[in-house]
């Protein structure tokens, strides 16, 4: 015999589950941007460290 609908738990539970993958999917998103910034900032200072060559003007 199938169990008797319980529409409110039901809605509240795919909710709960789409916040759930939200959450991760924005968490995932915070983790790649703050790792690109780093390289962008490690890129920025290997840069700095080259010396200069002399121009020819």
């Amino acid at each position: 015999m199938a169990r008797k609908p319980n529409y409110n738990f039901d809605r509240r539970e795919r909710e709960r589950l789409k916040a759930d993958k939200k959450a991760k999917r924005v968490a995932a998103k915070e983790e790649a941007r703050k790792a690109k910034s780093e390289s962008a900032e490690d890129t920025l200072q290997e840069s700095d460290e080259k010396p200069d060559l002399p121009t020819t003007e």
